[in-house]
């Protein structure tokens, strides 16, 4: 492939990046663009694309971020001796951090939030992390175990109910945070539909989080809150006529699975409810 078509391919996965950190996805796009504009103007050859891409995008992001709160006085200490076991692992799936992720997000410093997302959000490593942010993987390592501590204390307590989890997931959807819709995901989510479903043109099933949450990535702009037999969803309208439902199931205050539903009764059946963030 030639430099252009390297780029394009990378593309989708920056723009999800970008706007993760950002929690905008305009924003996001504009600073893909940026990295291109950059990207386009380097004579050298380029070891490793796909890494410098994610480095120049995110350093991108993080001056924006920056530009707005500035880092604090205080920083992380580069040395360290092994890895010291996080209390904080795993916190960040707890149900209350996906429904508040948007409103947490802006209580971090902007290294913090870096950190956390591309670790947490996109598995990326630390090294390349700490590229990002010019310190040590150790530094990297700790800014998004601090992170972590930070979000867990931050987050509401307890389970947020069903039409929380639901609504926060079609928001995210609906504003094109990725990153959002994947902590609202279990890891083990998956999609189902049935045969209406289907034939009208859904994927009859889908798996894993980072699936799922590719494809409601900004996808969501013609569904509306339903309640689908009594449960609280969605469903895609035209014309003014449900066409397919989304039919939520969660477990833990995170969506464990969606099934799509077409079937003539159930559609009959929906009923129009007003989500959370549209009162």
């Amino acid at each position: 492939m030639n430099p252009t078509e390297q780029f394009e391919a990378e593309r989708p996965r920056l723009v999800r990046i970008a706007a993760g950190v950002l929690d905008d996805r305009a924003e996001g796009e504009d600073m893909v663009q940026q990295a291109w504009l950059r990207f386009d103007a380097v004579d050298a050859r380029i070891e490793n694309i796909p890494a410098w891409l994610t480095v120049v995008t995110t350093r991108l992001c993080l001056d924006r971020l920056r530009s707005r709160v500035p880092e604090p006085t205080a920083t992380v200490p580069e040395t360290g001796t092994g890895t010291i076991p996080d209390p904080a692992e795993g916190v960040v799936e707890a149900a209350a951090v996906g429904v508040a992720l948007q409103v947490v997000l802006r209580a971090l410093s902007p290294s913090e939030r870096v950190a956390f997302i591309l670790h947490d959000t996109f598995g990326i490593d630390f090294r390349t992390i700490a590229a990002v942010l010019t310190v040590s993987p150790e530094a990297a390592r700790k800014l998004a175990s601090r992170a972590r501590g930070r979000i867990s204390s931050l987050a509401p307590d307890g389970t947020p109910a069903d039409w929380e989890v639901v609504d926060a997931f079609l928001a995210a959807s609906r504003g094109g945070s990725f990153a959002r819709l994947v902590h609202l995901l279990a890891p083990e989510v998956v999609v189902r539909a049935d045969a209406d479903a289907i034939a009208a043109g859904t994927p009859a099933r889908l798996e894993g989080r980072d699936a799922v949450a590719a494809m409601f990535d900004g996808a969501a702009t013609t569904a509306f809150p339903v309640f689908v037999e009594g449960r609280p969803g969605a469903a895609w309208f035209h014309r003014g006529k449900a066409r397919v439902a989304f039919d939520f199931t969660t477990t833990g205050g995170v969506v464990s699975a969606i099934t799509f539903r077409a079937s003539p009764d159930v559609l009959g059946s929906l009923v129009r409810r007003v989500a959370a963030d549209r009162r």
